[in-house]
């Protein structure tokens, strides 16, 4: 097949055997040998290498305040923490002056602090709410064992709250109110007969909202603080949805 015209012509010309390519800085061209000089290649290379990781490291201790701000700038480090500027994504991870201070200390620039704070809402928050939401049902569990008389009793008790829970209420409501003590010990009175029972298919008035209790229930406000409003709400609600 011939040779296509329009590609030859665009084609860059290789360069004549023994001539020095554009390309190639006069320095990296051995002219005798017609080829390039590797060692000062590679000697240009090191130096450059040398200079970079200088430039990169941090200023010597003796090294002067304009050194210090020019590798400040060039790394970008702001001349002192209140020069970070965080968009915090949740209002528990704003930032904290200590730990700017902390972090200018390190030499972060403000990229790397903002990268910061936005893991720590990222991973460390769920984390935290994860272990809080634990320790709020593990206490609130232990106030359980000790109003039913001990760990075994509990165990008996809460074996037959169950069976009567799903025997009697709607799977909701039963998981919603198991997962307090207030709503244990009202599950309780209503097995013994002291409250009113909603039966299994019963459907709660539709000026109730099961999901909204369930979602107060899960507020910091209910399980970690127990603001007395919300508390009532909740209280209230169930005692609605059951009857009362």
């Amino acid at each position: 097949m011939p040779d296509n015209l329009l590609d030859t012509a665009i084609a860059p010309t290789a360069p004549t055997a023994g001539t020095r390519p554009a390309e190639v800085p006069e320095k990296f061209w051995d002219a005798e040998r017609g080829e390039l000089r590797v060692d000062a290649l590679l000697k240009s290379y090191r130096e450059l290498e040398r200079r970079l990781s200088q430039r990169l490291a941090p200023p010597a201790p003796e090294a002067d305040d304009e050194e210090r701000r020019r590798w400040r700038e060039m790394m970008g480090i702001p001349d002192s923490p209140e020069g970070y500027e965080v968009t915090p994504k949740h209002e528990l991870c704003g930032p904290d002056p200590e730990i700017n201070q902390r972090l200018h200390e390190a030499g972060f620039s403000c990229a790397q602090v903002q990268l910061l704070y936005d893991l720590a809402a990222e991973r460390l928050l769920p984390l935290v709410a994860e272990a809080a939401q634990q320790f709020e049902a593990d206490r609130q569990a232990e106030k359980l064992r000790a109003h039913f008389g001990g760990e075994e009793r509990f165990r008996r008790v809460a074996a037959q709250l169950k069976a009567w829970g799903q025997a009697n209420l709607s799977p909701g409501v039963l998981d919603a109110l198991s997962t307090t003590e207030e709503g244990v010990l009202a599950l309780e009175r209503m097995m013994r007969g002291n409250e009113p029972r909603l039966e299994r298919d019963a459907t709660p008035p539709e000026a109730l909202d099961e999901g909204e209790l369930r979602r107060l229930m899960r507020d910091p406000r209910y399980w970690r603080t127990r603001e007395p409003e919300i508390v009532k709400r909740v209280t209230e609600g169930f005692r609605k949805l059951v009857g009362s």
